[in-house]
């Protein structure tokens, strides 16, 4: 959407999105769940729109209900008995084999002992073990036989720690199943109402099932007593949840929406784009997991519409980036920023990506959409479709109510009083004079609404009842008095004759031109002084303002037109000899534009012809080099320029300004200047040609001036040859 600001883009588009957008259907929920497989990437479950609030207060009960139900079981007399009966099996079963095993080395003579590095078996004599150094004071051929059944029994005290091992073994075992059995037993029926609950949602099942068997497989966390507990002074850095990877994040929350979103985002750096995952402190340092998982814009406009200024966009280059490559490749991938800037690489999260369904509106100027065309050959993809806001609109009826219409709701929104059809009327001059003519009105609706709510507030300091036409011209008046402190000092220094321009009496080579301030929040004209001299010689037409590096381009342009017409119409069958001087007056900084041509034209063929200029008529406007006057911007502000240094001055009724006849439909001048000309005490001259403004402002025919000046052109080239007649030879 391409458009100058101020013409109410975001407000259409809001508009016409929000009611496009009502009819549509409701997008789908998105949540992060944790992932068992690959932890460090988080999976993301697509729900129907309010399901994803629903799935996460279902996780929670049903975590905490089985976190209070597998505690309650493993601490059940049931639970015990099992686990004793279990384990006196297996003693059993163990004291049985340690009893074989004594026995057997009983037999043999020895004595068998149970340490804490396993079994000993010791000699025995007179029915007690013999110590170390009795077993060594005995005859070697007893301590060889004692020796060899000892290493005897080295198989059977091998095979029995085996036996004894696998009995170790399957008790671990048998209390694993029967762990397991008394989980499966508690969890079973609680998750069965969702999976029945879901059974529409094979993502959401998968991910149910992947969680029983998680909590069958780690219900350790639950039979020691599930999390940790409070501690009466909550610290700063606590261990982690061992139950948190069971939680929901909800990062899109659809189910307070009716019809498709419509976001708007002001601020389009990368975590508003694209989200972001956070990081808290833990032991000093930052750690995240999936809960932290944030969205961005593009989440919450996916399956409606994401409304983005340009101008914002272009002060984030990354974040254009970004949101090119997720159009590109349809899908929203959450970005690190942290990772990103980083120069060292972090552990971080992979969350999967969710798919990008979004329609994206780019706001900005017709500036920056050639910009965008021109240098970047993505947004020709991805942008096909561009609408273009015009500054202004045709003054039909229809559009007159449509007016009506927009000052109606602006005051109904914001609770201004009502507009007086008399007030209307007065906006809908002020938007021909914005738009800068009579036939179209100005779509600058920022500046015309600042003008009803500063009229609103007239009417309420006077306790009106509507805001009048009175309250409107106010308003406006107001407005240009808060921003014209320069045209103000130039008024001043008109008035005290510094600047020096007259608005009465004759000059020959003096034309009074107009010229104009763009101050941003303020356009005002102001008369200047310009001047030629003419003498003999081969310079021709200098411009001094180009010859002082003053002038603009288009300034230049001008000039160079101006010396075209006189080349041809006085200089057609000779060479044009002369020397002559055109200049601003008192201009101390740089001129552009050609509206002043025709002045410029003026005041050189007046010096050529010696024929006078009436002062009290300003000049304004462009030519082409077979004389006919062009349309120039600013009229209405160049002749209310010029008509306030009358003023000033005093009004004669000789005073008036000399315009393009084509600007004529651009006239929307203040009420004291249409008064002053109904009066005849001001004037305004609309010509065609350079001619008809050289009749204007001379008082003579044109044929008189151009005789005068053909005599003057032929007197300077005889006099420029006489002279390169006097000239020795070299």
């Amino acid at each position: 959407m391409a458009g100058p600001p101020g013409t109410g883009k975001i407000t259409a588009v809001q508009n016409f999105l929000e009611e496009l957008a009502a009819g549509q259907e409701v997008p789908s929920d998105w949540c992060y769940v944790y992932n068992f497989r690959q932890p460090q990437c988080p999976r993301a479950l697509e729900l129907p729109a309010g399901m994803g609030l629903t799935l996460q207060e279902h996780m929670k009960y049903l975590i905490a209900v089985v976190e209070r139900d597998l505690l309650r079981a493993f601490n059940s007399e049931e639970y015990g008995r099992r686990r004793t009966e279990t384990l006196e099996a297996f003693g059993q079963r163990r004291n049985d084999l340690l009893n074989a095993l004594g026995t057997t080395v009983q037999q043999k003579g020895f004595f068998l002992q149970v340490t804490p590095v396993g079994f000993v078996v010791t000699p025995v004599l007179d029915n007690r073990p013999l110590k170390e150094e009795e077993f060594m004071n005995l005859p070697h051929e007893v301590r060889e036989s004692l020796t060899q059944k000892k290493d005897e029994l080295q198989a059977d005290l091998r095979d029995c720690m085996r036996q004894l091992g696998n009995i170790e073994r399957e008790a671990g075992e048998a209390l694993e199943k029967l762990d397991q059995e008394i989980a499966d037993f508690v969890l079973t029926p609680l998750i069965m109402p969702l999976l029945e609950k879901y059974k529409a949602l094979p993502e959401v099942l998968k991910y149910l099932d992947e969680v029983r068997l998680d909590v069958l497989k780690n219900f350790r966390v639950f039979k020691d007593g599930g999390r940790e507990r409070e501690p009466e002074e909550p610290k700063k850095n606590v261990r982690p949840d061992p139950l948190r990877k069971y939680e929901i994040n909800v990062v899109v929350d659809n189910s307070g929406q009716r019809g498709a979103p419509v976001v708007m985002e002001v601020n389009p750096v990368i975590q508003n784009l694209v989200g972001r995952v956070e990081r808290e402190a833990r032991y000093g340092a930052l750690v995240t997991d999936f809960t932290m998982i944030r969205a961005g814009a593009l989440h919450h406009a996916n399956g409606g519409y994401l409304v983005i200024p340009v101008e914002e966009l272009v002060k984030n280059p990354m974040s254009w980036l970004v949101l090119k490559r997720a159009m590109r490749n349809g899908n929203i991938a959450v970005e690190d920023v942290g990772e990103r800037a980083s120069a060292l690489s972090t552990r971080s999260l992979r969350p999967e990506p969710i798919p990008l369904r979004t329609k994206v509106v780019l706001l900005g100027s017709p500036q920056l959409f050639r910009l965008f065309y021109l240098f970047d050959s993505d947004f020709q993809e991805l942008f096909k479709v561009k609408a273009e806001f015009d500054s202004a609109m045709p003054r039909t009826e229809e559009n007159v109510r449509k007016y009506a219409a927009f000052f109606s709701t602006l005051c109904r929104k914001e609770g201004l009083k009502h507009i007086d059809v008399s007030a209307i009327a007065q906006l809908v001059e002020y938007g021909s004079r914005l738009a800068e003519d009579q036939q179209m009105l100005s779509t600058r609706f920022a500046d015309i609404a600042d003008v009803v709510r500063e009229g609103n507030y007239y009417a309420l300091s006077e306790d009106s009842p509507y805001i009048l036409n009175k309250h409107i011209l106010r308003a406006v008046e107001e407005r240009l008095y808060r921003s014209n402190l320069i045209q103000e000092q130039l008024a001043k220094l008109f008035e005290r004759d510094f600047l020096l321009v007259d608005v009465d009496g004759v000059q020959t080579g003096q034309v009074n031109g107009l010229t104009m301030h763009n101050l941003g929040d303020i356009i005002f004209g102001f008369p200047v002084r310009v001047t030629a001299s003419v003498a003999a010689g081969r310079g021709g037409v200098v411009d001094i303002e180009r010859e002082a590096k003053l002038g603009g381009p288009i300034h230049t342009k001008g000039v160079l037109i101006l010396i075209g017409f006189l080349s041809e119409r006085y200089g057609r069958d000779e060479p044009l000899t002369l020397a002559a001087r055109l200049v601003f007056e008192q201009s101390y900084g740089g001129i552009d534009g050609d509206s002043a041509t025709v002045a410029e034209l003026a005041a050189v063929v007046s010096a050529l012809s010696s024929v006078p200029v009436h002062q009290g008529i300003a000049v304004t406007g462009s030519m082409n080099q077979k004389g006919r006057v062009q349309a120039v911007g600013g009229i209405n502000q160049k002749i209310e320029g010029f008509f306030d240094l009358c003023s000033l001055r005093g009004l004669t009724g000789r005073q008036g300004v000399v315009i393009p006849r084509s600007n004529l439909q651009n006239l929307m001048l203040k009420n004291e200047i249409v008064e002053a000309m109904r009066a005849e005490r001001f004037h305004i001259y609309p010509v065609e040609t350079v001619d008809e403004a050289l009749e204007v402002i001379t008082g003579e025919a044109i044929s008189v001036i151009d005789e005068k000046a053909a005599h003057r052109v032929r007197s300077l080239r005889e006099n420029v040859r006489h002279f390169d007649d006097r000239q020795p030879d070299n």
